[in-house]
This record gives C-alpha cells, structure tokens and sequence, in this order.
C-alpha cells in the first residue's frame, strides 16, 4: 500500500492517534511490536500557530518510530495550514486532518467530527492543507454525525478531489462517541466504489487477529487502524500481523510477559515525564490492562493510587506472583474498543 511516496507492506496496521496516549513513548513500543504507520496525539492547530509550548512537544518524532504521521485537528482554514506548515518542518511522513474526534469540547465546536456538520468547510480546510505543503495529506473522518446523516459515501469522492492520499474511516457516527458496534458496511461501500482510488483505512472494534483477516477479506480495506485496544495492550500488533502472515495464532502471553510489558510502559513515561506526571500518564494503561482478572479490584485501586514507581513495580511483582498459574490470554481483546 502506498500514501503518495509512502510505501507500506500489504496489509499494514495502523496505530490511530489518541489523545494522551500516542505519544513517542507509546509509540515506540507499538513499534517494537510491529505497528507499520503511527499517528501522534491531537494537535490543536491554533495552538502550534499560537506557538504553545506543550503542543509544540507533541511534534516530537524519534527515529526508531518511523513512519509516523502528524495529525491536526481545527476549523479555521488559514491556522490549519499554517500548522501544517510548521508540522511538515517537524519532518514527519504525512500530515493527517482529524474529522472524527466525537468528543464534545472539540466536535461541537466545530473540529474533528463537528465538520462533518460542515462539509463546505471540511472540504476548504482540506484542500488549503494540501495546497500548504508538500508532504502527503490524509484524513480520520467517521460515517456522519448521526443515524440519520451517514454522509460517508458522498463525502468520500469529494475529499479525494482536494488531493488526499488515503483516508481513515472509523464506523461509528459521532452521536454513537464509541458506544455500540462500529459499521463497516460503509466503509467497505466506500472501499468498493470503482471512482476511489486512494487508501482506504477501516477503523473500529479490530481486538483480535481472527477480526482483522475477517475484516481485511469482508470489506477489502487497503489497511487497518487500531486505537483504543492497543491501550495495556501493545502486543495486539504483533498478535495481529503473525495471524496475517501466517494464519496461526500466537500462544497466548504469559503473566510474566504482560506484566513486563506493562513495567515498560509505565517506565519508559517516568524516564520521560518524570516520575508523577509519568505515572499519572500510565494510569489509563494500568487501569484497563489486567481486565478479567478475578478478585483484583482492591490491587486495581492500589495501584492506581500509587504514587512512586517503586511501589507500583512491587505491586506487579506480587501480580506475577499471586497469578503466576493464570495464563492471560482472556486479557487479549479486554481492552475498550475504538
């Protein structure tokens, strides 16, 4: 698959941008697991132009990660290509325009899915970020705003007119937030209309190898986009592309191996952020990592408490130890599902 120059294997996989999670940190893990594209988290485009310190930060890009894209999320055409500009001198492999973001502090505003209220300005704003540089341009967009405005089908050929080179589509409308079952239907009714031909990127509920060939055969998707169940769960990348590859499954991981997974990723943001906002950063990945393990509320609640690295590397310790004979592999697919 290719995004403009960009060439990926066949079937890639993805790793969608989220807010305070795909930083470098987490993305150089997923990477050590065989995520072929990454994303970084939101960037607001009147705060790159505004030159703000913090969202100036997240345009850090390390080496071992690429390739990685930059995503940018606004509603004023001029400031996002403007942030374009200065993302493109971060010198990542693409820009991506976040037209998907349900969340109600940005979509009702009229960023990310807002736009999709708007496709007028959707398409203004993307064709200004195309014309304002020259590293591919993509988008992250879902199926509408409601039931009664799945509007994927029609928009589709439009954005592809402004010069896009591939577009991520994540089967939910924003009304759903990521609730309910995500719709490929739409997804592959793009995928398959004969006039599209630039990438098409499914995204939603893949949390198992068996899901994602099932969804790479059913819909024809030229890749795969994975968020919310890479969270505790960074391995599912390479669970994934071994099934791909191979059509078999990997044994399930051991206790030990998913609580050092889990260590690493808890220090490699302390070695970064420091030792409280680099725990605080963990958290979300502590909180849902060892779901579906039996009697483990009062650790769960203990360990997110905690407060020094020392404290929560001796809990995972007593993990491996108390729940030494449990095999994880009911973990594979606990996570929340984007």
């Amino acid at each position: 698959m290719k995004i403009g120059e960009l060439e990926l294997r066949k079937e890639p996989l993805l790793l969608a941008p989220m807010e305070d999670v795909t930083d470098h940190m987490f993305r150089s893990l997923c990477k050590q697991y065989g995520v072929d594209l990454m994303y970084t988290e939101f960037v607001s485009s009147d705060a790159l132009v505004r030159d703000v310190e913090k969202t100036k930060r997240k345009l850090t890009i390390l080496e071992e990660e690429r390739p990685v894209g930059i995503q940018l999320y606004g509603k004023d055409p001029d400031a996002l290509a403007e942030a374009a500009r200065i993302a493109e001198a971060a010198n990542p492999e693409l820009i991506d325009l976040n037209f998907g973001c349900p969340v109600k502090k940005i979509a009702t505003k009229g960023a990310g899915s807002g736009m999709l209220r708007d496709i007028p300005l959707m398409l203004k704003i993307t064709k200004a970020v195309v014309n304002a540089v020259k590293l591919p341009v993509t988008v992250k967009t879902r199926l509408g705003w409601d039931h009664d405005s799945k509007i994927i089908a029609e928009i589709a050929e439009p954005l592809q007119d402004t010069g896009i080179k591939a577009l991520a589509i994540h089967g939910r409308t924003r009304s759903q937030l990521y609730t309910g079952e995500a719709d490929w239907t739409l997804i592959g009714e793009v995928k398959n209309n004969p006039r599209i031909h630039i990438p098409i990127i499914g995204n939603g509920d893949v949390d198992s190898p068996e899901k994602a060939r099932l969804y790479f055969d059913r819909y024809g998707v030229d890749a795969i986009m994975i968020g919310r169940p890479s969270i505790g769960r960074p391995r599912i990348f390479k669970e994934i592309r071994h099934y791909l590859d191979t059509g078999v499954l990997l044994p399930p991981i051991t206790m030990d191996e998913h609580v050092e997974m889990i260590r690493e990723v808890l220090h490699k943001a302390v070695d970064h952020l420091g030792e409280r906002r680099g725990i605080l950063h963990s958290r979300r990945h502590l909180a849902v990592t060892f779901k579906g393990l039996q009697n483990f509320r009062s650790t769960k609640i203990q360990m997110l408490r905690s407060e020094s690295v020392a404290e929560i590397d001796e809990i995972l310790n007593g993990i491996k130890t108390d729940y030494a004979g449990f095999t994880p592999g009911d973990l594979q697919g606990s996570s929340d599902v984007q």
